[in-house]
């Protein structure tokens, strides 16, 4: 059976910007879904990051500082909680989910540096595979279309219903209707396995990045550098 016929589990993180190396989760949802579609099983957290929330990310996921000091887990163990939960699914080898997880489980890897707890990767005794993330296999089987690819715009594009854009859980269960839609569509994708399938993605992922550094150089930065690992940025410090 195809894997896109198969369990699903997406993850999704709202946080409190851009930047994987500084920024914090302010929530997280985990959500499995059945091969009928249905959503088997969910998890979600709240966290109190411990720094403000900039005006600018609560605008987007709705959460404050004050209702997250209120109402949020302490840090450190919502992390642990969600990097041994992001483990388990990747032992089971069920295919996680995740749009753009370049950035979302970099910053997670982060944020168990942040508070002295094991990596994904140490945890599930490897890199974390196999993830699929809709975002990259967008771009290598329909290199050309124009237009925004966020979550949104594939969900318009594949025709999947997304209610509560930036809701982690609704984020989440709409990147696996998505990427469900890419499997039956593009059968050259559906007919790998997943390990083959991550294999793809990760040199799809840095041809894709080499491209856009390219561009960039080309047209309005010479010195123009693209993150090109996936799915997780090595730790640089």
């Amino acid at each position: 059976m195809s894997w896109h016929r198969g369990t699903l589990v997406g993850f999704d993180l709202e946080t409190t910007g851009t930047d994987v190396e500084s920024d914090r989760i302010v929530t997280a949802a985990l959500v499995r879904l059945d091969p009928d579609g249905t959503v088997a099983e969910q998890r979600t957290w709240l966290l109190d990051p411990g720094v403000v929330i900039p005006e600018q990310a609560s605008a987007i996921h709705g959460i404050g500082t004050d209702h997250a000091r209120k109402h949020g887990a302490r840090a450190a163990s919502a992390v642990e909680e969600i990097a041994r939960a992001i483990a388990e699914v990747l032992c089971s080898d069920v295919p996680l989910v995740v749009m753009n997880a370049r950035y979302d489980l970099s910053l997670l890897d982060r944020e168990c540096r942040r508070y002295g707890l094991p990596s994904v990767e140490e945890r599930a005794g490897g890199a974390p595979s196999p993830v699929i993330d809709p975002l990259v296999i967008d771009k290598h089987v329909d290199k050309y279309r124009k237009g925004k690819r966020a979550l949104q715009a594939l969900c318009d594009h594949y025709g999947v219903t997304l209610d509560g854009a930036h809701d982690a859980s609704a984020d989440a269960v709409a990147a696996v209707r998505v990427v469900r839609r890419m499997g039956e569509r593009h059968r050259p994708v559906a007919t790998l396995r997943p390990d083959e399938l991550h294999a793809l993605q990760i040199r799809a992922a840095a041809e894709q990045s080499a491209s856009l550094q390219a561009y960039l150089r080309r047209t309005t930065d010479p010195a123009a550098v693209v993150e090109s690992a996936w799915p997780v940025i090595p730790r640089t410090r």
